[in-house]
């Protein structure tokens, strides 16, 4: 892993990707120099100044003073693990800058990242604030420039996989691509306008998957399209799940540490319940002959958008619940609206600005394009104001997300009464939360942060400069809507957390062990009478309890603890994590040559 300066440094590098942010811009370096040294083997992203005047473009020269800090360890143990993500996506830091950017024209740009950049740039330029930025991420792919609310507006309501470009937004590229060329070629008697068209679509859709950058559902949805269109070309079924399992192994082999993460597991387990639900349904439901009144059609494709949103919904609630512990109650009636709304108007106004915009045409197209992005946005914020669109719960386990994953294929795969042996393994896996119990104490990684679960509230220490992530992050392990600060004095929950000004004492039950946060008490008193000793500062001198202090997490990183009738369970993050590439080593204390606990003597 890349280690940058603890301090400020002089920071250069090629540009390979800018970024659009609410407020000024953000950039991913290349081989970054720091202090003229030699050149480093991972990239470095930086936020550049809101006022810099500074616009750079991939393939430019740029320095800058900034500040760089390493990708951050998980915030609990078995939470993500950010320096994983880094680490496969060839990313070594992070940081801000602490001057204005000086930038040297470069030589050469790559294609798609100058093409991406100038499309951004052109869009916003024509759609000022959040609709131009949610346009902008429709057609290339980056959501960095979106307002934090109406991000949230987005999340909360159940559409955000609208801003992240997958199926819906390569469908209706590839389709609306496909049909008018082989229009083009309908009244031709020599030419295959069919494999023409198809071809077409196949060039378009790899273009749009290059430009928007390739992300894992992009892959997913690309790689499905594609053996689609090779399929109605051979006179075959389209989809199907062995096209699916093709897609999905395509992905594996070209990024394996992807299955880890949300957008692969929320995209497969999306498209295998809509193919396995459709062929389920379609033998049942009434078809739309040439001939069917417009109301027939009407209602079949209003089942059909409603239908499309069940089954998805219901396939990822499992993963939903495991990576973000929040369910979004009215997901089904927004996409009712927005789908049709991106489908029929946004995507293909983002596909006739793309045209247009060689000629300086583009405003053509991204007004009716802005009007749909906005009617979008209102329907998100209109229902993310709804009492109840978001209910907070405790995540799953990884054991109970494993339960899910085996009942929703066995449920897709068999097409015969067996099927439905995994309605209760999805049943029980849904239930694992609440069969999980999350830590009684929390301790971040720098130590200013202290959680401690009392009944069913949580309750914080926080020290100045506490990372709002990691609070957020805790909350959602508890499915705790929000958390209080430790009270000076007091008792909580019946007596289970009792607080004095210089300690706060905590028992689960009669039957469980003590655990102690030291407030500024002595830690003598509370190592001969609390099994386990909580402090913020170094606990210095022998001590009969265990001992998470200010050394423990700058050595092991966050610590969670247990208190069970059986003993003390403490799972510190280098534990849980083991020794990986992306883990760093023990840090070694200044002064001596190793990591190794010092003697008594010493």
């Amino acid at each position: 892993m890349l280690e940058p300066p603890r301090t400020a440094t002089i920071l250069s590098g090629r540009v390979a990707e800018v970024e659009l942010l609410p407020e000024g811009r953000r950039v991913t370096l290349d081989a970054p120099h720091f202090d003229d040294g030699p050149a480093q083997p991972r990239r470095v992203r930086v936020r550049l100044k809101a006022q810099d005047p500074a616009q750079p473009a991939p393939g430019d020269q740029l320095r800058l003073r900034a500040m760089i800090r390493p990708p951050g360890a998980p915030t609990h143990p078995g939470g993500w693990d950010f320096q994983r993500a880094a680490f496969f996506s060839g990313l070594g830091g992070n940081g801000y800058a602490l001057g204005m950017a000086e930038v040297t024209a470069g030589e050469e740009t790559p294609f798609f990242a100058g093409l991406r950049s100038t499309i951004e740039v052109r869009v916003t330029t024509a759609l000022p604030g959040a609709v131009g930025a949610i346009a902008a991420a429709l057609m290339t792919g980056g959501q960095s420039a979106i307002p934090a609310p109406d991000l949230a507006a987005m999340r909360d309501s159940g559409l955000a996989h609208l801003l992240s470009v997958s199926g819906l937004h390569i469908v209706a590229v590839m389709g609306l691509a496909f049909a008018l060329v082989r229009l083009g070629f309908a009244l031709s008697m020599r030419m295959p306008g069919k494999a023409i068209a198809a071809t077409a679509a196949l060039v378009l859709g790899a273009a749009y998957m290059l430009l928007t950058g390739a992300q894992v559902p992009m892959q997913r949805s690309f790689a499905m399209a594609a053996v689609t269109t090779l399929a109605l070309l051979a006179g075959r079924r389209a989809l199907t799940l062995r096209g699916l399992a093709l897609a999905a192994a395509g992905v594996v082999v070209i990024q394996p540490a992807a299955i880890l993460g949300a957008s692969f597991q929320m995209s497969f387990a999306a498209v295998l319940a809509l193919i396995a639900g459709w062929d389920w349904m379609r033998p049942r439901l009434p078809m739309a002959g040439p001939r069917a009144a417009w109301r027939r059609r009407l209602v079949l494709a209003a089942f059909g958008v409603v239908a499309t949103s069940l089954l998805a919904g219901l396939a990822t609630m499992p993963f939903s619940l495991h990576h973000f512990g929040r369910l979004q109650l009215y997901g089904v009636l927004a996409n009712a609206v927005a789908v049709p709304l991106t489908t029929l108007l946004v995507m293909p106004a983002a596909m006739l600005a793309a045209l247009l915009m060689p000629f300086g045409l583009e405003a053509l197209a991204l007004v009716p394009m802005g009007l749909g992005v906005e009617a979008t946005l209102a329907v998100a914020h209109a229902v993310a104001a709804w009492p109840g669109a978001t209910l907070t719960m405790p995540p799953i386990p990884a054991w109970g997300l494993g339960l899910c994953s085996l009942g929703l294929v066995w449920l897709c795969l068999w097409r015969t009464g067996w099927r439905l042996a995994g309605v209760p393994l999805l049943a029980l896996g849904l239930a694992s939360g609440a069969m999980d119990r999350p830590p009684d104490l929390l301790i971040s990684g720098d130590g200013r942060l202290i959680a401690m679960r009392a009944g069913d509230g949580l309750f914080l220490q926080k020290a100045s400069g506490a990372a709002s992530l990691v609070r957020e992050s805790w909350q959602r392990l508890h499915g705790a809507g929000t958390a209080e600060t430790l009270p000076r004095e007091g008792e909580l929950a019946g007596g289970v957390l009792r607080c004095h000004v210089g300690a706060c004492l905590l028992q689960p039950g009669l039957a469980h062990p003590t655990a102690i946060l030291l407030r500024g008490d002595s830690p003598a008193e509370a190592c001969g009478s609390a099994a386990v000793v909580i402090s913020a500062e170094p606990v210095r001198g022998p001590c009969l309890a265990h001992v998470v202090d200010r050394f423990a997490v700058w050595r092991n990183g966050p610590h969670a603890i247990w208190l069970e009738p059986q003993g003390v369970q403490v799972v510190s993050d280098r534990a849980h994590r083991g020794e990986r590439p992306w883990v760093p080593p023990v840090p070694i204390p200044r002064g001596l040559t190793s990591a190794a606990p010092l003697a008594v003597a010493d």
